[in-house]
């Protein structure tokens, strides 16, 4: 009887909810970041229902995928991420206006998915909570009322006003920069401009394009609300609903930045604690490289291909005049290759920065490779390229990890230039290390705390504890401009009382003297 008593006590302690996860960029990067909420949520015991581009080949009994790898087509690829167009500038993805109207293509076709729509005509399925990815769209916050359940944003950078005043007020732009910016505070007089003005140039993206958003999000929503029995809310009420947002973001790797209570930072969770080996090939390769080995990888989505002819070959060039060993992520095979230099079309980066013979790696600087080579103590070279790699690699410099290179026509002189810098220079190493200590100097890792948030926000019936207050309040409260209506209406009235008098005096006094 005692240890019935003891068993059921124990099961009264386990649950197991229901979860919708949302993660439909076409982009390996997004789907790692995905698959990571995935993994830690399967792990503790949860049902997981999963909305991807990149579905898997054998997924375990717990995890239901839906497939929108359709999605793929919805992003020319091909057209932006070219590295001759963008270095003949032909191509800006720094234009928010641009980056906002492709997301909605992607959202929009995502709502409108066969699959997505099969999955909220089912009566049958139902949620404890729905995580969406925000990436420049709200539409994904109808899930919620949908499915009458709690919302959890998932954001992919650092924190930042877009992402941010979804569950509390702007950060203060004076000194705060924005995920596009190309600048870090403490900010001169003239950036500080640059970056209200950036502020104020989303805010009026994100409004003009309100009612076509609003219409997006009615046509796939309102259907599915109605047939179960569940209020649909304007967008404009359901894009603020989220109980939590979950922050790729840590201390270590960005700024110290003001944050509300529901924002939790727990950059990092998408790196596996167990790593696979690396193949036998680049095993080898990494173990006999005696004076270490530079990783140089573009990303995912930029294809290395693409660098121009006279580019590649002072890129090799350059790399076969260092004693140190190079693997280069590219997609195709190079002929007359250095020795030291190996093309590898996959990467498995975690691994490869894991290896103690990695001493520097070669990136655009995007928030998972920065995140990585934070975990693992090695220091970087950012090329930036788009989004948040400005300053991520900005930040890099700053903290004294890193070296910028701008994409022009004289990377290689400058790669050439930065990479003995950094080798010849102990302090990037030293540096790093002691960035890689405050990242990993948490009370829990970034998985459990991801899980733990989760989990509260379920059992607490939306964490409405968390919410910010600002939320509650409209923008002329906010600011204080009633206030100030108040004091402009008082002086006004102080002004035109004063003249009246003033000028009854003067009429007074002419009537006498006549």
């Amino acid at each position: 009887m005692i240890k019935l008593a003891v068993f059921l006590c124990i099961l009264c302690q386990c649950y197991a909810f229901k979860i919708l996860v949302l993660f439909p960029l076409p982009g390996t990067s997004h789907g790692i970041l995905g698959e990571g909420i995935v993994r830690h949520l399967l792990n503790a015991g949860h049902e997981v229902t999963y909305v991807t581009p990149l579905p898997y080949k054998d997924p375990p009994k717990n995890l239901t995928i839906v497939d929108v790898s359709s999605n793929h087509e919805l992003m020319a690829v091909d057209d932006f991420w070219d590295f001759k167009k963008l270095m003949a500038r032909t191509v800006n993805l720094q234009d928010v206006a641009n980056i906002v109207d492709i997301m909605f293509v992607v959202s929009n076709g995502t709502l409108n998915h066969g699959n997505i729509q099969k999955l909220m005509a089912d009566p049958k399925v139902h949620f404890d909570v729905v995580i969406a990815e925000w990436m420049y769209s709200e539409l994904y916050s109808g899930f919620a009322p949908v499915f009458n359940c709690p919302l959890i944003w998932s954001s992919s950078m650092e924190p930042h006003a877009a992402v941010l005043s979804l569950i509390d007020e702007d950060p203060n732009p004076a000194y705060t920069a924005d995920h596009m910016s190309s600048q870090d505070p403490p900010f001169s007089f003239s950036e500080r401009v640059s970056e209200l003005l950036t502020l104020l140039k989303i805010k009026y993206t994100k409004w003009s394009r309100y009612s076509r958003d609003s219409e997006a999000y009615n046509k796939a929503f309102t259907a599915a609300a109605v047939r179960r029995g569940n209020r649909l809310p304007p967008l404009n009420e359901a894009m603020y609903s989220a109980s939590l947002m979950l922050g790729n973001s840590y201390v270590a790797t960005g700024q110290p930045t003001r944050l509300p209570q529901n924002y939790k930072a727990i950059a990092g969770y998408h790196i596996k604690e167990e790593l696979k080996p690396l193949p036998e090939n680049l095993q080898k390769i990494m173990d006999e490289a005696k004076h270490g080995v530079i990783y140089f990888s573009m990303g995912s989505l930029l294809k290395s291909k693409t660098w121009p002819e006279e580019i590649k070959r002072e890129i090799l060039n350059m790399f076969s005049a260092l004693k140190q060993t190079v693997i280069w992520k590219f997609e195709e095979v190079l002929p007359n290759l250095p020795k030291n230099v190996h093309i590898v079309q996959w990467a498995p980066q975690p691994s490869i920065l894991a290896h103690p013979n990695c001493i520097l790696f070669i990136t655009h600087g995007g928030l998972l490779s920065t995140t990585e080579t934070m975990h693992y103590g090695v220091p970087i070279i950012g090329i930036p390229i788009f989004a948040d790699q400005f300053i991520n690699v900005i930040r890099a410099v700053n903290k004294g990890y890193g070296l910028k290179v701008d994409l022009n026509n004289d990377v290689p002189a400058n790669l050439k230039t930065s990479i003995q810098e950094i080798l010849g220079n102990p302090s990037y190493r030293q540096r790093v290390k002691e960035l890689s200590f405050i990242y990993h100097h948490r009370p829990v890792s970034p998985g459990k705390e991801l899980v733990h948030w989760v989990e509260h926000v379920i059992q607490t019936n939306g964490a409405k504890h968390l919410r910010s207050k600002a939320l509650d309040l409209p923008f002329y409260q906010r600011f204080y401009l009633d206030l100030l209506a108040l004091i402009i209406l008082v002086i006004v009235s102080v002004l035109f009382l004063v003249r009246k008098l003033v000028c009854a005096n003067k009429y007074d006094s002419i009537k006498k003297n006549s």
